[in-house]
């Protein structure tokens, strides 16, 4: 959307993860670009704006595109390093998921101050773009599986270890087994050590997102949609037997949708 000087109004969204931060860009309901930086406690907020212009700039966006910014993070050591990149390179205050912040959408847990940013987000974008209910699988450093009832209230969620993390204690907690890409093997049945790897970290993780949506379902009462989301969600629920919507920047499209919210408020 181009703003009174004819540029085109792009919002900056930032998804602070334990392994990586993704950027997006938005102009519209769906991102200009997205790009995936490392998350590091120990860089600066000089480093991280120099990494941010560095990083937009190979998507050719300039740094007078950028008229706002919001920050989703689970790693509270970086969420006012990256606020004070962005107010040095784009002279803006980003929004910060959290206390304080219209989402749209209630939280009915036992503390919901210790809901994550990201997976707030995710339902936000799974209430909004898919409506409720909604199971929502967010598949990235550690697996989440959130629940939506049909108010779109986040009604709790379930943690599993990583695709990647499970994958890398096999090979570190073990003498023998050594470290292998992620992909799917030609048979679940390996006949070599990466494979029966291979087979357990993709075939293995997309039976436990099996299994668990039939124990949601069961403990909801209806057979409720799933989305899917995060980085690895690709290498995994093509090999789910549940039907599964793939959409791989829903925390991304929930920033952006809770940005627009608070906008509009200020």
């Amino acid at each position: 959307m181009p703003d009174e000087k004819g540029r085109e109004r792009m919002i900056l969204c930032i998804d602070i993860g334990n392994t990586n931060i993704t950027l997006g860009g938005f102009a519209d309901k769906e991102p200009s670009f997205v790009a995936r930086i490392s998350s590091d406690s120990s860089k600066t907020a000089d480093e991280y704006a120099s990494l941010l212009l560095s990083t937009l700039s190979l998507y050719g966006v300039d740094r007078g595109e950028i008229d706002g910014a919001i920050i989703a993070s689970v790693v509270p050591p970086l969420t006012s390093v990256m606020k004070n990149a962005v107010r040095f390179v784009y002279g803006t205050e980003a929004f910060i998921v959290g206390k304080g912040l219209k989402t749209g959408i209630n939280i009915h847990c036992d503390n919901p101050a210790s809901v994550g940013a990201d997976l707030i987000c995710a339902c936000v974008a799974a209430h909004r773009l898919y409506g409720s209910p909604a199971l929502i699988a967010d598949l990235g450093t550690a697996t989440k599986i959130m629940a939506l009832d049909k108010s779109g209230t986040f009604i709790g969620v379930s943690i599993l270890p990583g695709v990647k993390m499970g994958l890398s204690a096999l090979s570190n907690g073990t003498a023998q087994l050594p470290q292998v890409d992620l992909e799917a093997p030609s048979s679940v049945i390996g006949k070599n050590t990466a494979d029966c790897m291979k087979s357990g970290a993709v075939f293995g993780n997309a039976a436990a997102i099996d299994g668990m949506i039939d124990r949601f379902r069961d403990a909801i009462g209806e057979p409720i949609p799933v989305y899917a989301t995060g980085g690895l969600a690709p290498l995994i629920v093509g090999y789910c037997r549940h039907p599964i919507t793939l959409d791989e920047h829903m925390v991304l499209k929930g920033l952006y949708l809770v940005y627009l919210k608070n906008a509009e408020a200020a």
